[in-house]
């Protein structure tokens, strides 16, 4: 059990990737904060980890694009546990619109949760990395943080930052034992991709197979979504990485959609 007694933050984890990563932690030993807008979601969560140990998972509120309830929610997992080892940034959404019709306030909401989220959650978690001289930060990229598609200029966008957001920290933190990567997943069926698969549908005048198979999974080898399972082993792969060589990196699992 690589994990064994380190303490680990997950946005967004009530569900979907995030709670497939917190649960892949939980089973290496890691106590697991489930951080989420819908704390019972993240405490129900936490009940279930729980009985998959032998980590612990604990449900924290928090939205990752105010500072105070970020702050309040890393000095929870704190109290409780003593710090932070391992931070994952995997809160999300997705707005689909064309750039013309792109309304701003979208736009910002967008950006907040993505860019916002990982800097805010980073910078109150690095603190106590730096403190004991080690630590690893995993931003939830995407395909789209090397590619792009129509419809999803803030996704984008915010997506390709989180790239430059996360090479930063690979460069200051280095010196603090810090390692800081990016995980690029293709389509994975989250409730998050099923709402898209009937949007995109509307906005291009296609029908919804043909969004599944030549929008989202036209590109890949097989036809095959990615899972939510594929995300978090590369998400364990880095959190356990025991030296400097990746730190920086991003890497793509998506089928072969995208290679680089």
């Amino acid at each position: 059990m690589k994990l064994a007694n380190k303490i680990a933050l997950v946005t967004g984890a009530a569900s979907g990737i995030g709670k497939a990563i917190a649960e892949r932690f939980v089973i290496e030993g890691a106590n697991v904060a489930i951080a989420d807008l819908n704390v019972d979601a993240a405490k129900a969560a936490a009940l279930e980890l729980n009985t998959r140990g032998p980590g612990k998972a604990m449900g924290v509120a928090m939205d990752v694009t105010n500072e105070a309830a970020v702050n309040a929610g890393v000095a929870a997992v704190v109290a409780a546990w003593g710090g932070v080892d391992i931070l994952v940034s995997n809160a999300g959404i997705q707005i689909v619109h064309k750039l013309e019709d792109y309304p701003f306030e979208d736009w910002k909401k967008m950006l907040a949760i993505h860019l916002d989220g990982a800097f805010l959650t980073s910078k109150v978690c690095l603190p106590h990395m730096y403190a004991k001289g080690s630590g690893s930060i995993i931003f939830m990229g995407s395909v789209h943080s090397k590619e792009a598609s129509p419809l999803k200029s803030a996704y984008v966008t915010a997506k390709h930052g989180l790239i430059g957001l996360s090479r930063v920290i690979a460069k200051e933190g280095a010196e603090h034992g810090v390692r800081s990567n990016v995980i690029c997943p293709g389509f994975v069926k989250t409730p998050l991709v099923e709402k898209q698969i009937p949007e995109q549908a509307k906005a291009l005048g296609i029908s919804e197979d043909e969004v599944v198979k030549k929008i989202m999974l036209g590109g890949t080898v097989d036809h095959e979504f990615t899972t939510i399972e594929d995300v978090a082993e590369i998400a364990y792969l880095f959190a356990a990485f025991p030296t400097n060589a990746l730190t920086g990196q991003s890497l793509v699992v998506s089928h072969g959609w995208f290679m680089e």
